[in-house]
């Protein structure tokens, strides 16, 4: 048996913190089938984005969107997050006793099963699909199974979907357990409707003193599950189900595993107002299979019947993704959410700078003329990462232009709860000059951050009302030096870090501040030299979150893995990745960027020869797969030929992969070329260049040779591999479920007509339609043998001239 689940994330978007999920499963239209495409048609191939189309019933309009009396107005919304899972279900076999997971039941025929549960009682009912289990004052209910079932080295596990409320009651409390057979001695959750808690109980006489209390939430409690292995009870919850979090375990009691168990799902009410209490899916196991958002809600008609076939995909075309990114130190800051930022990468012809953090009410920047003469040259000097930045050139200390801005209202609200934290890059070689100043709308409060006029060191004046400026000096090196330096100021830990070391010394520290002065203050002062990147923070952030900068604008981190890379990349973009693999070089520097957060990305797969994709669930929701993932690969899944009940099983053997002449080259390298001769006089030159990210010569050739290794003269390959999975027994139609991009399967018992009678393959992608009573995969699939690698004296990877190919 088995179940596609269609959750929508109405109310929610990709960035929602704990999005609750809505069941729409019973209105997707089987008949026409659920399609997903995922992956690629080979691994030369840049993975696409996935996409989904969805059939959906909408005979009562709940999908139209803007029409008032859907159930979900007024959040039927393009961009909703949508998850798409499969479900299966373990068939009861043999005789009783049965373990708990042979209790299956998804509630979709409206009938209550009086096999499954035979002594259920007080009004239950199979509602909509759920088991609806009342909480009717003064009347207990529950499903009730036989006793029939046995807990060790299985589990029990459901999908709470509703919840009851208070509702005025004094006690209010629903469950599901595994009862031993004596009368309250029994384990499982239980949910308190007055508290709104879930617990994971061990009761005894119907009490647990050591129940472990959960917040319930809808989000990361949607799913329970009651698991006992090699001696211990876990009790576990998911919010997708496939990824469980354990939220207690114990040493297994003695009844588990000495008694036949009934299963049961309970409740009470004591006074107030009735209503119930809904679980589902009790048995699944859970398969994610797509997770991305909606792009379109249609309402299309026959007649009068209505359907709504949404088209969805996944978060590589999410806008964050594809957006344009500024430079890297740019977008570091920016994750560093500062409430002023002031880049000043504007072009030549500007006359004033713009605030790029989004805060409402800062002003631009403008130029302000000290006496007469002297110069402001926006991209005139060349600022971290060699990004351009104005030069401020006075024609004396008290001549020349300087910038200024008022940052608005909000920004001294919030400076009476944060003091500042400031940071800039600058450069210079005369020293007693203004960096940065700020001062209250009536210039009451001021603070000056200049270099000391005898040292060249870091100095701060601050004035309160009333009172004159009061320097402090911290130790810093003389920063006239000419030199290109990155400043922290932190005023509430009174610590400066100059070029990521950190200075600490007393000072006092002013609010109230509004007006910001950048390269001179009050006509005098003036900076000579340039200035970029100042950012101001009124929030908590410590100096420490803020050095690492300097590392971002002086190597463009240079020299990090490519998991690191792709984790910083995806951060700008909001997403978080997981690295599957190990074999992750390191890379050049891309911090002048300039293209959309996923081009980024896709050059760093394409450096490492690795794969980036989406996650199937609503986890971590990138993949970031190494090349050695692939290295001599090992079947996950042996099928054959003949249960494959499909037709479309393809070899093929042409010239479409052939690359033998490579053209390799990597940011400040040398370029490189690496040929198959033999190839080339076979087949004739088949060039392939690679722009390469690598951070030396070396790797650059080697990944060049690693391509000529594989593809010189490719053999005959399975292409194609289609099957109708819904037919496979449930250990075999749970493997293709997990079967993914990079897994590996195995063909055997092939045709007599095949080269050989088995053959071993790589999913590079699939389609598949999950249909009623039918769920069609086609997996599109390459030789895996192209990645095998040399293992010293082993005996099929140490083959001489067959398998000896080294390891990139």
């Amino acid at each position: 048996m088995t179940n596609a689940i269609v959750d929508v994330f109405f109310g929610s978007t990709l960035t929602s913190s704990g999005p609750v999920a809505t069941d729409v499963s019973q209105h997707v239209d089987l008949i026409r089938g659920i399609e997903i495409n995922r992956g690629a048609q080979d691994e030369l191939s840049e993975i696409q984005p996935s996409s989904c189309r969805i059939p959906l019933d909408n005979s009562d309009g709940r999908f139209t969107p803007a029409r008032a009396a859907s159930p979900y107005y007024p959040n039927v919304k393009k961009g909703v997050p949508i998850r798409v899972s499969v479900a299966t279900y373990t068939p009861r076999t043999g005789s009783a006793p049965y373990p708990a997971a042979m209790l299956s039941d998804d509630f979709d025929d409206n009938r209550i099963s009086t096999t499954l549960w035979p002594n259920s009682y007080g009004g239950v009912t199979e509602t909509g699909g759920r088991a609806r289990v009342p909480l009717t004052p003064g009347v207990s209910a529950g499903y009730l199974t036989a006793r029939e079932w046995t807990l060790p080295g299985s589990q029990l596990t459901a999908r709470l979907v509703t919840v009851p409320a208070a509702n005025g009651s004094s006690s209010a409390a629903a469950g599901i357990y595994v009862n031993s057979t004596t009368s309250g001695t029994r384990l499982g959750w239980r949910y308190n409707a007055l508290t709104g808690n879930l617990s994971a109980e061990n009761q005894t006489s119907f009490f647990d003193g050591s129940a472990v209390s959960l917040t319930y939430s809808p989000f990361s409690h949607a799913w329970l599950r009651i698991r006992e292995t090699a001696g211990t009870v876990f009790w576990e919850t998911s919010s997708d189900g496939a990824s469980w979090t354990v939220r207690r375990s114990l040493a297994t009691p003695a009844w588990v595993t000495s008694q036949t168990l009934t299963v049961e799902m309970p409740s009470a009410r004591t006074g107030g107002t009735g209503d119930y209490i809904e679980w589902d899916y009790v048995g699944a196991t859970v398969h994610p299979r797509f997770f991305g958002t909606v792009q379109n809600w249609p309402t299309t008609w026959k007649g009068l019947a209505s359907t709504a076939a949404i088209t969805c995909t996944d978060l590589l075309t999410w806008s964050s993704i594809v957006k344009e990114l500024q430079s890297m130190l740019v977008q570091e800051v920016l994750l560093d959410r500062p409430t002023v930022f002031f880049p000043l990468t504007e072009p030549a012809d500007s006359s004033s700078a713009g605030n790029i953090s989004g805060t409402a009410g800062v002003g631009s920047l403008s130029l302000v003329q000290a006496g007469s003469g002297g110069t402001l040259e926006f991209a005139g000097g060349m600022g971290p990462n060699g990004q351009p930045c104005p030069v401020f050139t006075p024609a004396s200390s008290s001549a020349g232009k300087y910038l200024s801005a008022d940052l608005g209202p909000g920004f001294t609200d919030a400076n009476a709860s944060f003091r500042i934290r400031a940071e800039c890059w600058f450069s210079t070689s005369t020293k007693d000059r203004v960096l940065l100043a700020m001062t209250s709308s009536d210039a009451e409060t001021k603070m000056v951050i200049s270099l000391n006029s005898g040292t060249g060191g870091l100095q701060v004046q601050v004035q309160s009302p009333g009172s004159g400026l009061v320097a402090t000096l911290w130790g810093t090196p003389d920063l006239a030096d000419g030199q290109l330096h990155h400043l922290v100021y932190n005023e509430f830990t009174g610590e400066v870090a100059v070029d990521g070391v950190t200075y600490s010394a007393s000072n006092f520290s002013p609010n109230d501040q509004r007006l910001l002065y950048i390269g001179g203050f009050q006509n005098t002062r003036l900076w000579n030299g340039l200035i970029s990147h100042v950012a101001l923070y009124v929030r908590s952030v410590t100096t420490a979150d803020l050095t690492p900068h300097y590392t971002t604008g002086t190597t463009g981190h240079a020299g990090e893995s490519a998991s690191a890379r792709m984790s910083r990349l995806a951060s700008y973009a909001g997403l978080a990745v997981t690295a599957q693999g190990s074999a992750f070089d390191a890379v050049a520097s891309q911090a002048d960027l300039g293209r959309s957060a996923l081009e980024h990305m896709r050059d760093i797969a394409r450096t490492e020869s690795g794969k980036l994709l989406t996650n199937r669930s609503s986890g971590i929701p990138l993949i970031f797969q190494s090349r050695d993932l692939r290295y001599n690969p090992v079947a996950a899944l042996t099928l054959e030929y003949a249960d494959l009940e499909t037709d479309g099983v393809e070899y093929a053997y042409d010239d479409q992969k052939v690359i033998n002449a490579v053209t390799a080259s990597r940011p400040g390298g040398a370029t490189q070329r690496v040929i198959s001769q033999a190839s080339i006089d076979a087949y004739g030159e088949k060039p392939q260049p690679l722009d390469l990210l690598k951070n030396t010569d070396n790797a650059a050739a080697d990944a060049a040779n690693w391509v000529i290794s594989r593809y010189a003269d490719p053999p005959p390959e399975v292409r194609q591999v289609p099957i109708e999975a819904y037919s496979m027994p449930v250990a075999t139609y749970r493997a293709l479920l997990d079967a993914d991009v990079s897994t590996v399967l195995s063909l055997t018992v092939l045709p007599d007509q095949a080269p050989a009678s088995t053959a071993t393959v790589v999913v590079e992608g699939y389609t598949e339609n999950i249909g009623l009573r039918q769920h069609k995969l086609d997996f599109h699939t390459s030789r895996a043998d192209t990645d095998t690698v040399w293992v010293l004296d082993d005996s099929t990877y140490s083959v001489l001239g067959s398998t000896t190919r080294l390891a990139y």
